[in-house]
């Protein structure tokens, strides 16, 4: 058995409010798990293990009737509790209880809980105030990736390579020769890199434009790169004419964004990728939206041959001890939040064990009882 790479009692990203609409179900593997969503009563977002206990059919290849997720195979109608309601003809109280999944559908993501059910809080599902304010607006997308998703998270904590990988767009040479902070607080961590007095690259001056400012002007730009466990970074980036404040400088002289990165594991070796640009400048210009998701796609395709080539070195030379430098500390350090989650998961696990074997030792040697009618 292959060691676990990815916390599983925690809250991923599984799919867009738009994937999962009318009849048709929709089925993906997140943290390895098979679940098809579909919309079950009152339009509410249900999640079951994609198995049909008849026959073992994909459920997502069926449809929804009346709230219920009918096989395609043979008619077998599953209910959002993972018990089957009915079939043709047949007596189904017997059929076994399929698992089912904590679902919550949240700022137009559904939000689905891999691990242990009895676990799930839906409180823990993090704010997300670009979501929420009419302030901002945002636009995404979503890309499969074979790699191993922690791969991401190194990618999006360490932007020096942004000046290789994305020259054409946001790469320039200041990033590299800019020094980089890294701090860690809990289980966040967040790395830094600021810029003073540079020309904008060919993005950021569209965007500087396109809030109404000059983009052939002195900048000063920053990168803030923001992880939160499982697996979601979150990035403050943008420029501000020179000697305005920066970071800090007012919304008429800047223009910045945040980039939300959620990464779900679908296996050990690939991954479910939702990207987007949240921006609070000129929220309600669906142009300049949508002109900014096709750019941002655009630059975020560029990673996808690096990592999955990547990847696969990674598999073909297993026993090499990769180089870890100082622009590298932002993913060392998510990745020891990530195996912190892990390895408390297996030691819950193992004391679960540990009472069920003590359990069933005990059952088994309790003396017979002689009943007297």
């Amino acid at each position: 058995m292959s060691q676990q790479t990815y916390p599983k009692n925690t809250w991923y990203v599984a799919a867009t409010s738009e994937e999962v609409a009318g009849s048709k179900p929709l089925g993906r593997k997140i943290c390895g798990e098979s679940i098809a969503f579909y919309r079950s009563h009152d339009n509410e977002v249900a999640a079951v293990l994609d198995f049909c206990p008849h026959r073992g059919a994909a459920l997502s290849l069926g449809y929804v009737e009346e709230g219920l997720l009918v096989c395609g195979y043979h008619g077998l109608k599953m209910g959002a509790d993972g018990k089957t309601k009915e079939m043709p003809l047949q007596r189904v109280k017997g059929f076994p209880c399929m698992k089912s999944y904590a679902v919550e559908e949240r700022y137009g993501f559904i939000w689905v809980w891999p691990g242990d059910q009895s676990q799930a809080d839906k409180t823990l599902i993090p704010h997300l105030e670009w979501a929420v304010s009419p302030e901002w607006a945002y636009g995404g997308g979503l890309y499969h990736i074979n790699c191993d998703y922690r791969l991401m998270v190194d990618n999006l904590m360490d932007l020096t390579h942004e000046t290789y990988v994305h020259a054409s767009s946001i790469g320039q040479k200041e990033i590299d020769e800019s020094p980089v902070s890294t701090t860690v607080d809990g289980d966040k961590v967040i790395t830094s890199r600021f810029m003073e007095n540079i020309m904008a690259p060919p993005f950021w001056q569209a965007a500087l434009r396109g809030n109404g400012l000059a983009g052939d002007v002195l900048v000063d730009r920053w990168q803030i790169c923001r992880f939160s466990p499982p697996s979601h970074v979150m990035i403050d980036v943008g420029v501000a004419h020179a000697g305005n404040g920066g970071f800090d400088a007012p919304a008429d002289k800047k223009a910045s964004s945040t980039v939300v990165d959620f990464i779900t594991p679908e296996t050990e070796t690939s991954i479910w990728y939702f990207w987007g640009m949240a921006r609070n400048f000129k929220p309600e210009d669906q142009a300049l939206t949508d002109t900014i998701r096709e750019g941002q796609g655009g630059i975020f395709a560029e990673d996808l041959e690096v990592l999955e080539r990547q990847q696969e070195n990674l598999l073909a030379f297993p026993d090499y001890d990769l180089l870890k430098l100082d622009i590298d500390a932002g993913g060392v350090q998510s990745r020891r939040v990530i195996d912190r989650l892990i390895a408390k998961e297996q030691v819950a696990k193992e004391q679960v064990s540990k009472e069920q074997v003590s359990a069933a030792s005990s059952q088994a040697a309790a003396p017979l009882q002689t009943i007297s009618f």
